[in-house]
């Protein structure tokens, strides 16, 4: 019962998520007593260090076509190779790009999916998978009873395994179908850090009264090295771009840390952020739902505790 990855990239860059992706398939891997693979579609330069995280071999079609992702071309060209390569478990990063192909190549392989994963399968008895359910709040285990078995990993819910190894690149002479969508533009966001894939992420709500004080935010996020993020009315009244919206009509987001500043924490943003590993709330209302689900929670006026924490930081630094 061999295991293939699929490994997204971006500008010719393996996106963070799929390093988690690729250690979690290594370890199924060694769980069912065989070997690990991935299949890139696109160009990069990076394959080859993929062996670092558990991967044998990787196979990939470079084809410069395959820079503009369409679900329906990578899904094709998945089962289309997996026609040789054979594998029969696969594994995705549950990302914007993982939900659009996992169900479809579900459908083409008639295999069993389980999207939302959050801890390796138990394979004592069978194969059961844990994922997370009701935008966080418990959790489900599901068998897979098919031949085939399609799982996608939540973002940071599995650790990067890193050791030393070299991945074997096979390239892929597979003939890419006709796309049905045409890309016309492509506008990028700039940032430092990407929100997706941010370990650390500073967000703020409507506490901080207008977009004219919106400095504290990224003020605190560049010392930090986070991205920024904000509540949803915040991005309706247009103080922020709706790229940064957080929240269960937004972006969900699992950073090691989420400081929240001036967000009451109504349950459609804890259903974006409940993933975070640690999250910090500074609310003047001691009331805010929010403190229900912070590990720490400061109570104050943002516009004294935020500029105490700036400076705090800076000095430490500076001792550093």
């Amino acid at each position: 019962m061999s295991v293939l990855i699929f490994i997204d990239i971006a500008e010719g860059k393996i996106k963070k998520a799929s390093f988690e992706a690729a250690s979690y398939g290594a370890a199924i891997a060694q769980q069912l007593g065989t070997n690990a693979s991935a299949i890139v579609l696109g160009k990069s330069d990076e394959l080859s260090t993929l062996g670092n995280y558990g991967i044998s071999k990787v196979y990939n079609h470079s084809n410069e076509s395959l820079q503009h992702f369409d679900a329906q071309v990578f899904t094709k060209l998945i089962a289309e190779a997996n026609a040789t390569i054979g594998a029969d478990v696969f594994v995705f990063s549950n990302t914007t790009t993982g939900k659009s192909i996992a169900p479809r190549l579900s459908v083409r392989l008639k295999a069993g999916l389980v999207s939302g994963a959050v801890a390796l399968p138990d394979t004592s008895n069978g194969f059961v998978v844990k994922k997370s359910v009701f935008s966080g709040k418990a959790f489900a285990h599901i068998a897979i009873n098919s031949d085939k078995k399609i799982i996608a990993l939540n973002p940071n819910s599995f650790s990067v395994i890193k050791n030393e190894g070299v991945a074997e690149v096979v390239a892929l002479n597979l003939e890419i179908p006709t796309a049905k969508i045409a890309v016309q533009a492509v506008n990028k966001i700039i940032g430092d850090v990407p929100l997706s894939e941010a370990d650390i992420v500073v967000s703020g709500g409507r506490g901080l009264k207008g977009p004219e004080n919106w400095g504290i935010v990224t003020d605190l996020a560049k010392l930090l090295g986070a991205a920024t993020a904000c509540s949803r009315p915040v991005s309706d009244i247009h103080w922020r771009p709706h790229h940064e919206h957080v929240g269960q009509t937004g972006l969900a987001i699992a950073p090691n840390l989420y400081i929240a500043i001036g967000i009451s924490g109504a349950i459609q943003h804890l259903a974006g952020v409940n993933r975070s590993k640690t999250i910090v709330v500074i609310n003047k209302d001691p009331e805010a739902p929010f403190f229900k689900a912070a590990d720490y929670g400061i109570v104050g006026d943002a516009f004294e505790v935020v500029p105490k924490i700036i400076e705090a930081i800076k000095k430490l630094k500076e001792s550093v």
